[in-house]
């Protein structure tokens, strides 16, 4: 008879998963908003905290129902006896550039590496709103209406953040990044809840912020809340290890869409980058950000040098340096200093085209420089002449073997040919050059075409 019973219980727990979480009853589920709606349009339960803190209890359980037995990082064959078999199963999905086998439920899909719960996306929801939001402001609403019920909300404001938080964590290994920020925002706006426990996680404010900027580049208004969550948590005393914080509340504002706020945001950037590199002097971030607030006109670009020097004897591989000091130095009308920073560039990258195509033009600019000087001349012999005028044209021809592999990295751009054409043109006399002309001014042309 015992065996009988512990085979009745093996059968059972085997059975679980395909009767528990993935056979929800949405409607159902809906119908318990429905009553807990109810409940608020009675004026006499309205009147009272226990009712509202229980309309935020119904709509967090909704919101948290589906997915209540994902956690990242749990081993997946302890999960399985909670959820059950896939729909489906499929090796060697990317997600964020790397590879899970995803299982498909009926409310959402699972990302599994190395037997551990990596991600998932969901698919379905009880209801097409944020229910936990609903869950917080009810919350908000109990607390307010009798400060005594903050005692009973320790618990459903702590399982509300942890929601949020595992929304979050799945959001950023699927690559989901604006997901990720809200769920972060909100994780952190439930720790301003008077019934939150313990030290604020500032660090939800960065990782949304640091979202945010990500997708600027696609969406400008993301700036604007990149720059909202970066302040609130620079204000919280958050700061992260290297300070990147700094570069990245810098870039929200530099990246600005609109060109006049970008500039009148100038000088913020700048005490911002400052007060970071303060407190980070390595942080090359950060100085890659004040070479573009200098160079942009925020400040005398002179005082920088000295900054990015000493970070280059740290890192004398960061190309971003580079060529953030060949641009002060252009902007110094510096062109020898900068043709050496852009060709430390291309000893890096010797695909850069955009740098190549910069140490070609620097030349001609400094071979100009020096015509300019030339014609201004009074020269008392011929000999002299001569020698000055082989110096500047030996300067022109520096600049076209970097021209040259300018365009070969990039055929596309119409400047590097019209640079050529007319460089080759004014050298068409020297050695060679006549062919080279010929050659350039037809694609040139073509190009045009």
């Amino acid at each position: 008879m015992k065996r009988l019973i512990f085979m009745v219980m093996a059968v059972m727990v085997m059975a679980a998963p395909v009767a528990n979480a993935q056979n929800i009853d949405r409607d159902a589920e809906i119908a318990k908003l429905k009553k807990a709606d109810a409940t608020l349009q009675d004026a006499k339960k309205a009147a009272k905290s226990a009712t509202w803190i229980n309309h935020g209890k119904v709509y967090y359980e909704a919101a948290n129902l589906p997915t209540a037995d994902l956690y990242t990082g749990a081993d997946y064959e302890q999960t399985y006896v909670n959820i059950g078999d896939p729909e489906s199963k499929k090796d060697g999905v990317v997600l964020a550039g790397e590879k899970y086998t995803e299982m498909v439920y009926p409310w959402f899909k699972l990302y599994v590496t190395n037997g551990k719960i990596a991600a998932w996306s969901q698919t379905m929801t009880i209801k097409n709103e944020d229910l936990a939001a609903v869950a917080l402001a009810s919350y908000t609403k109990a607390a307010e209406m009798d400060p005594k019920a903050i005692s009973r909300l320790k618990d459903p404001i702590k399982k509300l953040e942890d929601y949020y938080s595992k929304a979050g964590n799945a959001f950023t290994m699927t690559g989901e990044y604006i997901q990720a920020a809200y769920n972060y925002t909100m994780a952190y706006k439930v720790q301003e809840h008077p019934a939150y426990e313990g030290d604020k996680k500032a660090d939800y404010l960065y990782y949304a912020g640091y979202f945010y900027v990500a997708d600027g580049a696609n969406n400008p208004e993301s700036y604007d809340k990149a720059i909202e969550n970066l302040n609130k948590a620079i204000e919280a005393g958050f700061v992260d290890e290297k300070g990147d914080i700094y570069y990245y509340l810098f870039m929200s504002y530099y990246n600005n869409a609109n060109e006049s706020v970008k500039m009148a945001n100038m000088d913020k950037c700048k005490k911002l980058l400052m007060d970071g590199l303060a407190k980070f002097p390595n942080n090359d971030n950060i100085i890659e950000g004040l070479i573009n607030v200098y160079t942009a006109g925020a400040g005398d670009p002179k005082e920088l040098i000295d900054v990015v020097d000493g970070a280059l004897k740290r890192d004398p591989k960061n190309k971003g340096l580079w060529y953030g000091r060949g641009r002060i130095f252009y902007s110094l009308k510096d062109y020898d200093q900068s043709i050496e920073s852009f060709k430390k560039v291309v000893e890096l990258d010797p695909k850069d085209a955009q740098s190549l195509y910069y140490v070609g033009y620097f030349y001609v600019l400094k071979a100009d420089g020096l015509n300019n000087e030339f014609n201004q001349r009074d020269y008392k012999s011929n000999e002299e002449f001569k020698a000055d005028q082989a110096k500047i044209t030996a300067v022109y021809k520096e600049a076209i073997p970097y021209l040259e592999k300018s365009y070969e990295a990039n055929p596309k751009n119409l400047s590097t040919l019209e640079v050529l054409k007319s460089l080759t043109f004014r050298l068409r006399e020297e050695d060679g050059i006549q062919a080279k002309f010929d050659k350039y001014n037809k694609l040139f042309n073509e190009a045009k075409k």
